[in-house]
């Protein structure tokens, strides 16, 4: 074989290889609180734990609350952001960053909420990064 065949070969398949590793990290899948203590990034469906504390901190400019997940965990919440707009009408969370120390850093929250527009028991998924 000639050596720019065999170097185009090797050059596929690092790269073919290369590619495959940094997707295989990149795929999240949702999993509960303690689940997610194993991992560097998850996504964490639940409700927003309406009996315990929330609120933005303006010394830190983030936004804590308490959420419980599919499994009945309750954990708290740690959001870098405002609190969005339609939280309080949110009928369903996802959370997405990583748990440490038993409190959740959120890098990012989706919320679920009932659409004007829609049946009443159906709802949409909305970024909060959208509000």
């Amino acid at each position: 074989m000639k050596p720019k065949l065999i170097l185009g070969v090797i050059s596929i398949v690092l790269f073919t290889s290369l590619l495959m590793y940094n997707f295989g990290t990149s795929i999240s899948t949702y999993v509960n609180f303690e689940q997610a203590e194993n991992r560097t990034s998850s996504h964490v469906v639940g409700v927003w734990e309406k009996t315990e504390d929330y609120g933005f901190n303006n010394q830190t400019m983030q936004f804590s609350f308490h959420m419980r997940d599919e499994d009945d965990n309750v954990r708290r919440v740690i959001y870098p952001r405002p609190k969005p707009n339609n939280f309080e009408q949110a009928t369903q969370l996802v959370v997405i960053g990583e748990m440490r120390n038993n409190i959740f850093y959120a890098n990012d929250m989706l919320m679920k909420c009932p659409s004007k527009y829609n049946d009443p028991n159906e709802a949409d998924f909305i970024s909060a990064e959208e509000n």
